[in-house]
């Protein structure tokens, strides 16, 4: 049985703990730093190696707005520093390092943490999903991730680029933007299920195999996994949408854009779920014809041998021609004698078997079902 990533990363040892004890997920990455910081007409983009040149420049230009993006865990006196400089929340940053927590956001005064989930379709078959864990300040925005890559490439690209409006927006607007390209990129994992799907529809129809019914449960199980991530994603946004204190005007039609978008990859979400299960009482029902037709061809042999069968018992029930007194015993198969008996025999079962496949062909039941 497939275990839930939340379940396969349970321990016992962790049971009792005091709240916001960090601990590190096995095999994680080094962290990697990369700060952007930029406004109208400023822009820079650097990794930086040594945490504390970072927040040098970061102090040296407290009108730029910056974006902090850690990737990989493996450095927890780091991660602590950061915290203690960025004010957060201890239980905030034990749920960054956990690292599966359902889509969310937490407001605290003027600050947020937000949780959302990145998805790709790997080449097994599966969705394979990533935590993205989002904390905005006055100025800044901070990104938590475990792995080196991502999806937000668009968004530096866009940044560095300085197209639109997105240096001069307020730091809500980079939320957003995080936000808007995560939801985007499942429509290109959306599209990739859609393929696949088409591809066992196919298989289905050319040849059903135990194999094709593997695969069926495995991609069923992976949409309702897919299920389990999208639906928190849009409460998290309709949550921000409803507090008007939190979210400006003029930033409320982006992020009303943004549900749209979620909205529409529930719809098709839903209608892969239904998909799916069309597959699986597909194959079924294509296994009980191909059932219906092996039982029909066999019925018919069957039908075939039996008159056949009672014709060749009869005359092997070996009764005596001639009793024990010497006389004859006329009504005993008077025609295992004759001259030609074998073969008026064969010739009459031969056109038993005619009949029946005669009667058969008329009704209908010799041909395919196809």
């Amino acid at each position: 049985m497939h275990r839930p990533k939340i379940l396969q990363k349970a321990s016992k040892d962790r049971v009792g703990q005091k709240p916001g004890t960090f601990e590190v997920p096995k095999d994680t990455l080094k962290p990697r730093l990369f700060l952007i910081s930029f406004d109208g007409d400023f822009y820079a983009e650097k990794e930086y190696t040594h945490y504390e040149e970072l927040k040098a420049f970061y102090q040296q230009h407290p009108h730029a707005r910056h974006w902090l993006d850690i990737r990989g865990y493996d450095n927890l006196e780091l991660l602590e520093k950061i915290r203690v400089d960025f004010h957060i929340h201890a239980l905030q940053m034990e749920d960054v390092l956990n690292d599966y927590q359902r889509p969310k956001i937490e407001e605290d005064q003027d600050r947020l943490f937000i949780v959302s989930r990145m998805l790709a379709f790997t080449p097994g078959k599966t969705i394979e999903d990533d935590q993205l864990s989002i904390f905005t300040g006055p100025n800044y925005i901070i990104t938590f991730q475990i792995d080196y890559e991502d999806c937000l490439d668009p968004l530096r690209i866009r940044i560095r680029q300085g197209k639109g409006t997105i240096r001069k927006q307020p730091i809500l607007y980079m939320a957003y933007a995080i936000m808007d390209v995560i939801v985007d990129n499942y429509f290109p994992v959306l599209a990739e299920i859609s393929d696949y799907l088409e591809s066992l529809e196919d298989c289905l129809f050319r040849q059903p195999n135990k194999q094709t019914l593997n695969l069926i449960l495995n991609i069923r199980r992976e949409v309702a996994k897919l299920r389990r991530i999208i639906w928190p994603e849009r409460d998290k946004i309709n949550e921000l949408l409803r507090d008007e204190d939190l979210l400006p005007e003029p930033l409320r039609i982006y992020f009303k854009d943004t549900y749209d978008h979620i909205v529409q990859v529930i719809d098709l979400m839903e209608n892969y779920k239904e998909i799916t299960g069309n597959l699986t009482e597909l194959y079924l029902s294509n296994v009980s014809n191909r059932m219906n037709e092996i039982m029909k061809v066999l019925t018919i042999i069957s039908s075939i041998f039996i008159p056949l069968s009672f014709v060749a018992s009869l005359y092997g029930m070996n009764f005596s021609r001639e009793n024990p007194h010497g006389g004859v015993n006329p009504l005993n198969m008077p025609e295992l004698y004759h001259p030609y008996g074998y073969i008026i025999l064969l010739s009459a079962m031969g056109v038993m078997i005619l009949f029946q496949l005669y009667f058969f062909w008329r009704k209908g039941w010799l041909s395919s079902s196809e």
